[in-house]
């Protein structure tokens, strides 16, 4: 199996992959404020967008099977689909129906890329994802950036419609590099994989679907917050939530190397404790300057957590569609968490009292790192 997943792909194309769909993946955050004004939306009404990305990217997540080339290609052809179709939608059906095929391509690359990589790098297994996810978080860091730098100069449509061929063109280069392979890549379910136990399968998924909410929340409406609670233009709001990214991207670096010498589950669990305390403070914030130093500080304490939880989930040995169930329901939670916050916005007309939801999110899965399970991948 080992030789069978040095064929395809390749680490450069599967880092490659990870820098899109990083970018897909926080491409709306940034541009939220901007859709709200377009087409005259209220929060919840904003929320549905996230929704609709993020239910589909847990339809590509829970749908990955074990040939795990043939769903990164069927991933990069639909999110070059979907991202072309939001980019003409000129309202909020078809940008959510365009969002959802988008959200589905995203869901299967990030599954079928981390699957691969979990089971290809089994040494510093934790250490070897942190570095593979540095790529999608790159790809998310660029996305605040480049909106606030080429919105003021460009069509969002243009925009769009060449981030799609971006997916597309990935996907002609994964065609080709699959061509002189020796076969699919397809992996192969030994007596080593598939033992997870129920319990520690709901353990997991229930993890990454706080997960998927948390980080959502924040960077998803932290453009909105900014603008709002910052009192600043719309660009200067955009670079709070690059600052998010940037930090998140550079935890992400540093916790490869940390993971090296601490263990995955003491990263995951002090990067909790601190997410905890620096959400709070975005929550009570009332300046520009906390609102960013805040982003600053989220992004650090975030950065092990994907990382370190998903070594301890590979660790365990499950086959390679319960791992994609696992991935995959983090973006469910990255759709209902957001869309929550909107409504509760909305409801009680304060963003402020919404962070709230991410909050209570953050303390939980703080209490379930917690938890002592006498397993091999939960006692490091």
């Amino acid at each position: 199996m080992a030789d069978q997943l040095k064929v395809a792909p390749s680490a450069a194309l599967m880092h490659c992959g990870f820098v899109l769909t990083g970018l897909g993946t926080a491409l709306l955050g940034p541009i939220l404020p901007l859709l709200t004004m377009r087409w005259h939306l209220l929060d919840a009404q904003s929320g549905l967008l996230l929704l609709a990305q993020f239910c589909g990217s847990f339809a590509g997540g829970v749908s990955v099977s074990r040939h795990l080339r043939r769903s990164l290609l069927v991933g990069l052809a639909a999110a070059a689909a979907g991202f072309g179709i939001f980019a003409v939608a000129s309202g909020l059906a078809a940008a959510c129906f365009g969002l959802f095929v988008g959200g589905f391509g995203l869901g299967r690359i990030i599954a079928a890329t981390n699957i691969l990589a979990g089971r290809r790098y089994t040494r510093h297994r934790g250490s070897a994802l942190a570095f593979l996810n540095f790529s999608w978080s790159f790809g998310a860091m660029l996305s605040p950036l480049l909106a606030a730098w080429l919105i003021p100069h460009f069509a969002l449509r243009e925009m769009l419609l060449c981030f799609a061929c971006l997916f597309m063109a990935v996907c002609v280069a994964a065609l080709i590099e699959g061509a002189f392979a020796a076969e699919e890549v397809t992996v192969e379910e030994t007596s080593s994989t598939g033992r997870l136990t129920m319990r520690l399968f709901i353990y997991f998924m229930a993890l990454l679907l706080l997960y998927g909410g948390l980080e959502t929340c924040l960077s998803g409406w932290l453009t909105t917050y900014a603008l709002r609670y910052g009192e600043k233009t719309l660009a200067i709001s955009e670079y709070t939530t690059l600052l998010l990214w940037m930090s998140l991207t550079a935890g992400r670096a540093g916790s490869s190397l940390v993971m090296l010498k601490i263990g995955e589950k003491t990263a995951q669990r002090w990067g909790l404790a601190l997410t905890v305390a620096f959400t709070a403070g975005l929550a009570t914030a009332h300046s520009a300057m906390m609102i960013a130093t805040f982003a600053v500080l989220l992004g650090l304490s975030l950065a092990p957590f994907f990382p370190a939880t998903f070594a301890l989930l590979m660790a365990e040995g499950p086959s390679a569609r319960q791992a994609g169930v696992v991935l995959a329901v983090s973006g469910l939670g990255a759709a209902a968490l957001p869309w929550l916050m909107g409504v509760v916005s909305t409801r009680t007309g304060s963003l402020q009292v919404a962070l709230g939801l991410p909050l209570a999110a953050a303390v939980v899965l703080l209490g379930m790192s917690l938890w002592n399970k006498k397993s091999r991948g939960l006692t490091n």
